[in-house]
């Protein structure tokens, strides 16, 4: 009997009505001779009532508090499950992330696991039972909650299948697997049977939201197959798994794009060692992650240096840039908060060239500009205006044919 994790999302347990479907698919697991375990995030929705709660009583609530008030949304919902579970004449039963004892560090809202404590669970599904676990928290050291962010269930649920081996871990969510883009804006997008972990890594990263990107490294480092498939467990979905030696690998296998994207750009910065640091230092301090980075070659003494954060961060980033420019004697700092981030990745980018010409000139053929751009071995990212997204991507989508299999493309 195979172990799977099954991990459903907030809308597929949105609704009673909902729960009891998603525990209908985990039986007819069960039935099938498979030992599940579920791993469940808030319903749908709820973790946004209750960060307006927090914002209505205080104006800038303590992480701490907040990972208290979240985990909460969890507690519900694997509660609901595993009453649905039992009336569906399984045995099951909730746990917390402090039950099952998921050991994390201590930041609050951004924890990273530890260690996994498994001999509770392992004994209770030894007993036929199936166990219901709270994803998106576990504990530190000293017993605080704690929380992996936005997501953080997809982490859960690959941490659980790293710690106790299982044969795969499922997410079933609202769509039956990766597309090669969003099909809201290409309606000609089609479903990936299969894709690497590099590649769903580099999705993921650049704006893709199927998976958690935490939550995918986690299963790259552990070979944990994980398969995305819709919430009503039908079809095959989507395998992320590692590369398969002797099949040749398509140049482009999707585009991602992101539009909370903000760029800033330091003018006249004076060419010296260490400005760099001194600019990025306080961002990265701040714990604000910096994307696409761009330096132009040196004029007069001075350089322009830019660079992207995620839209969220924009004010604070421009506060600190402001100070860091006024200390190294930059002539200005110039923000814009109007922009997108626009990726193709693909694991075939590494034997062919060709593909950022092929790239820049369907984009020119929009008449869209490039503002920034930054490359890795299997994927090319460019910042463009924030209205141009749309377009860009659609256009892209029909110079790389990802509306054909792999092995009709032309491109």
């Amino acid at each position: 009997m195979g172990l799977v994790i099954q991990k459903f999302g907030g809308s597929s347990v949105a609704s009673p009505e909902l729960i009891r479907s998603a525990a209908a698919v985990v039986a007819s697991c069960k039935a099938g001779g498979q030992r599940p375990l579920v791993v469940v995030s808030a319903m749908g929705g709820e973790t946004d009532r209750l960060l307006g709660l927090a914002r209505e009583t205080a104006g800038s609530p303590s992480r701490r508090e907040l990972d208290m008030l979240l985990s909460a949304g969890e507690q519900v919902s694997v509660a609901l499950f595993a009453m649905a579970l039992r009336e569906a004449g399984c045995d099951a039963r909730s746990f917390l992330g402090s039950q099952v004892r998921i050991l994390t560090d201590s930041v609050f809202s951004k924890a990273h696991i530890r260690e996994v404590e498994t001999s509770r669970l392992r004994a209770y599904l030894a007993s036929g039972g199936i166990p219901v676990v709270a994803g998106f928290q576990g504990v530190d050291a000293e017993g605080e909650i704690t929380t992996f962010g936005r997501g953080g269930s997809d982490t859960t649920a690959v941490a659980l299948a790293a710690a106790l081996g299982a044969d795969e871990c499922q997410i079933l969510t609202d769509v039956d697997g990766i597309y090669t883009t969003d099909p809201r804006v290409v309606p000609e997008a089609r479903r990936l049977s299969r894709i690497t972990f590099e590649e769903i890594i580099e999705l993921a990263s650049q704006g893709s939201r199927v998976l958690q990107i935490r939550a995918v490294k986690f299963a790259g480092k552990y070979n944990v197959p994980v398969r995305v498939l819709h919430m009503s467990g039908r079809g095959a979905g989507t395998l992320i798994s590692f590369e398969e030696p002797g099949v040749e690998a398509p140049l482009v296998s999707g585009i991602a794009f992101s539009r909370d994207e903000a760029e800033i750009t330091l003018v006249g910065v004076p060419n010296r060692p260490g400005a760099a640091a001194a600019i990025l230092g306080p961002v990265s301090a701040a714990r604000i992650q910096v994307d696409m980075i761009v330096m132009n070659a040196p004029r007069d003494g001075c350089v322009d240096f830019s660079f992207s954060v995620d839209r969220a961060d924009y004010a604070q980033a421009m506060d600190l840039v402001r100070a860091a420019a006024l200390e190294l004697g930059a002539a200005d700092v110039l923000g814009n908060d109007a922009v997108a981030k626009l990726s193709v990745v693909g694991v075939g980018m590494r034997t062919h060239a060709g593909i950022a010409s092929h790239m820049f000139e369907a984009l020119a053929a929009e008449d869209i500009n490039v503002r920034m751009v930054s490359t890795s071995e299997i994927k090319i990212s460019v910042l463009v205006a924030d209205k141009d997204i749309d377009a860009a991507v659609r256009s892209l989508h029909r110079a790389f044919e990802l509306d054909q299999p792999a092995g009709r493309r032309r491109t």
